[in-house]
C-alpha cells in the first residue's frame, strides 16, 4: 500500500561524490568549515538560505537564552538516565529531549502560531484580534502558550534582552508588537496579568527573521541539547543521578491497597 505522494526519496540538504560534500548548495570544506559559525549553519540548514545579520544575532541570542535552566525535569530525567546507563551518552540526552513538550520548551511552536493567527486576524486593529483570540483560548480553557511563569512573576528578563538584541540587529518587530499586545490585554480577558515568557519572546524575534514557524521548537531542542550535555560531563565527575531519585523515593506517599500492618519503606 503507497502511503505520501512521493515514490522517489528527494533531498535539496545534502549530497556527496568521493571528492566533495554539497550542503545547501555549498561545498562544505572550501566554504563552511572554518567560515560560518555553527548558529548562521544551523539556519542555512533549516532554511536553505545564509542569514541576514540580524537573523545570525537574534538566532544565537535565542539558542543561549534557552540553553540551561537548572534542574527541570528534562535535565532530571537525563542525568537519572545517565546513571543507570554510564554507557550511553546518547540515550541520556535523547531522555532529556524526549521530556520537550507543550510544558517544557515547546511552547514555542504553539505561540508562534498564536501570533502568526494574531497578524493574519489583524486588520490594522491587532489588539482587537488579540483580545478575540485570547477570548477563544478563556473560554476553551486552554493555557495561553508563552505568558506567565512560576518563578518570574514579572517579566521573565530573558524577554527583554532578545527584545534589546532584535531591535538593535534591525530585525522586523511586527512579531514583537503582536506579543506585547497580547500581554497588554490578557488583563482584561482573564481578569489577571500574565507577562512573557522567553517561550513567547523566542517566536516573536525568530519569525521576524524570517526563521519557519514549523521549525520553532527545533530551536529550544538544539538548545537545549548543549545544556544537557553541560550536565552531563558534570555529571561523570559529580554524579547527582541517584541523588535525585533518592529524593523522589523519600518524598512519595503511597495511597494504594495494603495488607493489615504494613508500612512502607526504603528497599
Amino acid at each position: 500500500m503507497r502511503i505520501g505522494k512521493e515514490t522517489i526519496p528527494r533531498t535539496a540538504i545534502s549530497a556527496s561524490n568521493p571528492d566533495t560534500i554539497i550542503v545547501r548548495g555549498r561545498n562544505l570544506t572550501e566554504e563552511l568549515i572554518g567560515r560560518i559559525s555553527f548558529t548562521d549553519y544551523f539556519y542555512l540548514l533549516v532554511t536553505g538560505a545564509p542569514p541576514s545579520p540580524a537573523a545570525s544575532a537574534v538566532l544565537d541570542a535565542t539558542l543561549v537564552a534557552i540553553a540551561e535552566h537548572g534542574l527541570v525535569p528534562s535535565v532530571q530525567a537525563s542525568r537519572m538516565t545517565y546513571a543507570a546507563a554510564p554507557d550511553a551518552l546518547q540515550g541520556a540526552v535523547a531522555a532529556g529531549i524526549l521530556g520537550c513538550g507543550s510544558v517544557i520548551l515547546g511552547a514555542s511552536e504553539s505561540c508562534g502560531a498564536l501570533f502568526e493567527e494574531i497578524r493574519r486576524q489583524a486588520g490594522g486593529d491587532p489588539a482587537a484580534a488579540a483580545r478575540k483570540l485570547i477570548g477563544e483560548y478563556r473560554a476553551a480553557r486552554k493555557p495561553i502558550p508563552g505568558y506567565g511563569h512560576p518563578l518570574h512573576k514579572q517579566r521573565d528578563p530573558r524577554v527583554s534582552r532578545l527584545f534589546e538584541v532584535a531591535r538593535d540587529a534591525g530585525a522586523d518587530m511586527t512579531y514583537v508588537d503582536i506579543a506585547e499586545t497580547i500581554e497588554r490585554v490578557i488583563p482584561d480577558v482573564i481578569g489577571k496579568p500574565l507577562m512573557l515568557n522567553v517561550s513567547a519572546a523566542i517566536p516573536a524575534v525568530l519569525l521576524g527573521v524570517g526563521f519557519p514557524l514549523g521549525a520553532l521548537k527545533g530551536v529550544p531542542i538544539l538548545a537545549r541539547t548543549a545544556g544537557l550535555i553541560g550536565h552531563l560531563t558534570e555529571e561523570m565527575s559529580k554524579p547527582i543521578g541517584f541523588a535525585l531519585s533518592y529524593q523522589a523515593t523519600r518524598e512519595v506517599v503511597y495511597e494504594g491497597a495494603a495488607p493489615p500492618g504494613f508500612t512502607p519503606g526504603e528497599d
